[in-house]
Formats: C-alpha cells, sequence, structure tokens
C-alpha cells in the first residue's frame, strides 16, 4: 500500500509555473506553456488553485473570472494520483477561491468522452447547458458546455 497524502491546496503564484507546466505535459495532448501558467498566475482576473502533496504539485484548476462568473479553463490531475479523491476535494476548494471573489456562477467546457470529470462537475452542481462542436483541436471532438448557476 502507498503513502498516504499529504494533500494540501493554495493558490497559484508565478513561481509555480514550472511545477504546473510539468502537470499539464502530463495530462494534455497540446498543452499550455510554461510562460502562460506564469501570466495566468499574475492576472488579477484568474483564480488557480494548486493540489499539492506535501511540496509537490499534483494538479490544479484555474478560473478567468469576468465580475459575478467564472470560467473554468483547466483541470489536471497526474495521471498516478487519479482515482484517490483528489479532483473532488480540488473542485471544492475552487468553488469556495472564486466564491469568495463574489462568484456566482461556473462555467465550463468538458469532453463527452470524459466521463469521469463529467460526473465529477455534476456532483458540484454544473448541468449541461449546450454543445460546442469540433472544440478540441488535437482530435475535433465536441465540448459540453456546463453551467453552475447556484454557487
Amino acid at each position: 500500500m502507498s503513502a498516504p497524502l499529504d494533500l494540501h491546496f493554495r493558490e497559484m503564484v508565478p513561481d509555480d509555473a514550472d511545477a504546473v507546466e510539468l502537470v499539464e505535459k502530463a495530462c494534455f495532448a497540446i498543452p499550455w506553456s510554461r510562460e502562460s501558467f506564469w501570466r495566468e498566475a499574475a492576472n488579477e482576473n484568474t483564480s488557480y488553485t494548486l493540489a499539492l502533496d506535501g511540496t509537490r504539485v499534483i494538479g490544479y484548476a484555474g478560473c478567468w473570472i469576468s465580475f459575478e462568473e467564472a470560467q473554468i479553463t483547466n483541470v489536471a490531475i497526474l495521471p498516478a494520483y487519479r482515482g484517490q479523491g483528489v479532483g473532488t476535494r480540488l473542485m471544492a476548494a475552487v468553488i469556495e477561491a472564486v466564491k469568495a471573489r463574489g462568484v456566482t456562477a461556473m462555467t465550463l467546457e468538458v469532453r463527452p468522452s470524459n466521463a469521469p470529470a463529467r460526473a465529477l462537475y455534476a456532483r458540484y452542481g454544473f448541468e449541461e447547458a449546450g454543445v460546442r462542436r469540433g472544440y478540441y483541436h488535437d482530435n475535433g471532438e465536441d465540448a459540453i458546455i456546463m453551467w453552475n448557476t447556484k454557487l
């Protein structure tokens, strides 16, 4: 049996860009760059929450904030840490972070093929609201638009 996680969460800062880029590259076919994460962390209209196991960044979730709405841009958990409740706890931390900034509604896009993510978002009150045709550049897959308007 592996050691229990020393799981905790904190806001991303620009110095975290290298560690976040490693998670991004492990999770996505077309990853964002380190520079993109540095800019996002420095932007006052974003909120990025890191999941850490001790001092190691093992996941993150990011949002763009516009007035009372947040658009989730990315959610990623290192493959070795999936299925251990990290995503569930990370979503709770992200929602609390944006609510503290006055957000009352959140939206996101998710692949129809990503059943675990869709189930996670549904547990947090997100409901399907539409489809973006051919949204994902790597394979042309559609995206399901989901909203939670009852934060």
